[in-house]
């Protein structure tokens, strides 16, 4: 039973009972899952067959959800539109077991925008020249040379404006408060040490701040569509 908070709906369903709804989503969910493994097994596929799960961004707090409750982030800090890990870092699950062993973990840093290259990269096919993604094939099969990122790019244009970039030795850059320059904040984590960015080193290490804010600065791209506050025309 769950000390329950009726939500009363904006945006979403109302719940009289949030947590116990989340919690039933979760049940279904897994049970959901298994019985699509279960059937490819039936079927005699299970070698010929990639099952991924995963997640479109960290745990969100929306319709009445309580993340606090079920401790959904565990040691990583911030929520779905946020840029710190638990906004960005999400689950990746693979099973294919003509190629993954069983249990084995991967601690290969990448994005959703390498899943087209490794995609084109499983079935033969050309990767178009405008992706920024890399295939990380090879880290699933352990043939052929594994590529990786120099970074990582994100941005998020509500709550102020917000980047980040993750050097691929750990150093994460947080800017805040992009549309307005009098309120700019930087901060500055080291994700070996530190990856639940409770420890702003930005003042212990300045000379870092600025060539991760140079590097992020020439990530960034002005967009017509999606501008920042400072790029938008008159």
């Amino acid at each position: 039973m769950f000390d329950e908070k009726p939500y009363l709906g904006k945006d979403y369903t109302p719940q009289s009972k949030p947590r116990a709804t989340y919690a039933a989503m979760v049940s279904r969910l897994d049970r959901d899952v298994q019985r699509v493994v279960d059937l490819v097994e039936k079927k005699g596929l299970s070698n010929n067959t990639i099952i991924i799960f995963t997640s479109d961004n960290g745990v969100h707090k929306e319709g009445g959800h309580d993340p606090e409750v079920f401790d959904s982030n565990s040691a990583f800090r911030g929520y779905k539109r946020d840029l710190y890990e638990g906004g960005i870092r999400t689950p990746f699950i693979i099973r294919w077991p003509a190629k993954v062993k069983k249990g084995s973990v991967s601690y290969h840093i990448s994005a959703f925008w390498d899943f087209l290259p490794t995609m084109c990269d499983l079935i033969g096919e050309q990767v178009p020249v405008t992706v920024d993604g890399i295939s990380f094939l090879p880290e699933l099969t352990g043939q052929g040379e594994l590529l990786k990122h120099d970074y990582l790019y994100w941005e998020f244009h509500e709550q102020g404006g917000k980047q980040a970039i993750l050097l691929n030795d750990n150093w994460k850059l947080i800017k805040l408060q992009v549309n307005n320059p009098q309120k700019t904040k930087l901060e500055l984590y080291n994700l070996n040490s530190d990856p639940s960015e409770q420890m702003n080193v930005s003042k212990q290490y300045p000379e870092k701040v600025r060539i991760l804010n140079d590097l992020l600065q020439k990530a960034h791209k002005t967009s017509v569509i999606f501008p920042f506050a400072h790029e938008k025309k008159e």
